[in-house]
């Protein structure tokens, strides 16, 4: 455990990291408005991309936040007739 981040997968040759959840970890959307979910991780790879997970995030601020993820959810129960 690092800064109190515990590192679930970690090759620095490959620059790639996985951690469980961080807590203090504070993601801001473009409008400075927190994003507050129950969990938060990290994981990616330098010559990649890496990827913030939130897990948890109320409703209705998800479908406010994230509006084309609950359409696209939506969709997949709609008669395709």
């Amino acid at each position: 455990m690092t800064n109190g981040i515990e590192i679930i997968n970690d090759y620095p040759e490959d620059k790639l990291i996985a951690t469980s959840d961080i807590p203090t970890l504070k993601i801001i959307n473009s409008d400075g408005v927190e994003i507050k979910g129950q969990g938060t991780s990290i994981e990616g790879m330098d010559s990649d991309v890496f990827e913030i997970t939130i897990l948890g995030i109320p409703y209705p601020f998800y479908e406010e936040e994230f509006p084309h993820h609950v359409k696209a959810y939506e969709d997949q129960f709609k008669n395709n007739n």
